[in-house]
């Protein structure tokens, strides 16, 4: 009982000579506001919201699938000048995704945009064989945009998929790298995980003189009306799988040559190779 006694007025004690200090409780408060905004801090930049799009842009799309994308960067993000090309025919293009049919609509009726069918990605700005109309060619664009790139389903082989992958990657980085304004970029977008981490996106487009400025999670949400196209076109009855809601990565690829525009200070980290999630 004495010891019970002994220790209830140790408490008091501290209890009192709390009531009797309360400046440290006061000092302590700020420095625990500041380390709770700094727990915070890093969780809200994880969840940043990056548009690599600004109105002004001239903006090319290539590999369009329904032009669901290209129709979101008009009416949502005021892009007007939007020239938005696929590699199919106009036909192909309708047998595949058939709402494509309102999305073509819609970009067709703005003065300022158009839609090129029958263009190859890989030889962009050449004057024959799908590199696309004499905008295309003329180049100076503030970005070029090439989202969920794949060849299809070739082969089964993983390997010979991956390469086939590689090879398209690459050629669309030289042609696109020629057509791009003094600051214009490439966008790009791939899933996440394998097989697509194995096609090593960064080192490919450095093999082609471009330079990563930066990559950031992808949010189909931020384009209203956006759905993933299948390169081999819709799913009969829908399907369960919905690439807009798969984890995906966009990419912002510029000229090696704007590399003397932000150089770092030594031991800091450059723009290349920048993540923002």
């Amino acid at each position: 009982m004495g010891k019970a006694k002994k220790g209830l007025q140790k408490n008091k004690k501290t209890s009192s000579d709390r009531s009797k200090n309360p400046g440290k409780l006061k000092s302590a408060l700020p420095k625990l506001k500041k380390a709770k905004s700094q727990a915070i801090k890093p969780q809200q930049q994880q969840h940043k919201i990056i548009i690599p799009f600004e109105s002004e842009h001239r903006v090319l799309l290539v590999g369009e699938g329904d032009f669901s994308f290209s129709r979101s960067l008009l009416e949502h993000h005021a892009i007007t000048h939007i020239y938005a090309t696929c590699f199919d025919t106009r036909s192909g293009v309708l047998s595949k995704y058939p709402q494509a049919a309102t999305h073509l609509k819609v970009i067709e009726a703005q003065d300022s945009s158009q839609v090129e069918y029958g263009v190859d990605a890989t030889k962009l700005g050449r004057a024959g064989g799908g590199g696309g109309g004499k905008e295309v060619r003329k180049g100076g664009w503030d970005r070029i945009v090439f989202n969920f790139p794949h060849v299809g389903g070739l082969t089964k082989d993983v390997n010979r998929q991956v390469r086939a992958n590689q090879e398209l990657l690459v050629a669309f980085f030289k042609s696109a790298l020629a057509l791009l304004s003094p600051n214009g970029q490439i966008v790009m977008t791939v899933f996440e995980g394998d097989p697509y981490e194995l096609w090593n996106v960064r080192d490919l487009a450095r093999h082609a003189g471009l330079k990563v400025n930066r990559s950031f999670r992808f949010e189909a949400s931020v384009y209203p009306g956006y759905k993933h196209a299948r390169t081999l076109g819709n799913i009969d009855g829908g399907g369960g799988w919905k690439g807009e809601n798969r984890p995906a990565r966009t990419y912002l690829f510029e000229s090696k040559d704007n590399e003397q525009l932000n150089t770092p200070g030594k031991g800091r980290r450059g723009p290349d190779d920048s993540d923002s999630d």
